[in-house]
């Protein structure tokens, strides 16, 4: 079968304003808990298991807070506070921004502070800027092996379905 595939890569809530208009016929995305308003929606499985975003917490190699091999995202962020080692957030309402803030919320903590940064900005520049300033940041995995070669930012959390 000859299938082409033109890949759309935008936050959660553009994907599904995009669905909810017909202007695509599939959708994925990771942040379940956002209300979606499509009348036809099903699990996609892809190589037999159920297709969900795998996050990433990645950091600097010096990794000042210690998180390596960690796989409790929530223990590793409180980490990175207790530390107040620098973090790039997309602050954009995505929703990888959507599941950080979840975390930080499930590690009894509201991110403040000089050390933590809020972008507005979609993943690749946030990748970028956590590169720049040597800081920590989520990132979902499809992004990170585009930058991977881009960044000297490496994975030290992951593993948490949280």
């Amino acid at each position: 079968m000859n299938i082409k595939v033109d890949v759309i890569s935008v936050g959660t809530g553009k994907a599904l304003e995009l669905g909810a208009r017909g202007d695509v016929d599939v959708v994925l995305v990771h942040a379940r808990e956002q209300k979606i308003s499509l009348s036809r929606m099903v699990p996609v499985l892809i190589g037999g298991m159920l297709c969900t975003m795998i996050l990433l917490s990645l950091g600097p190699e010096k990794d000042p807070a210690k998180i390596k091999g960690m796989t409790d995202a929530k223990e590793a962020f409180k980490k990175i506070a207790l530390t107040q080692a620098p973090f790039i957030s997309r602050g954009d309402d995505s929703g990888t921004h959507k599941k950080e803030l979840k975390l930080w919320e499930k590690a009894g903590i509201k991110p403040q502070g000089k050390w933590y940064i809020e972008t507005g900005q979609g993943m690749g520049p946030v990748l970028t800027m956590a590169n720049e300033k040597q800081a920590y940041a989520l990132s979902d995995r499809g992004t990170y092996l585009a930058y991977e070669k881009k960044i000297e930012l490496k994975v030290f959390c992951e593993g948490d379905p949280f």
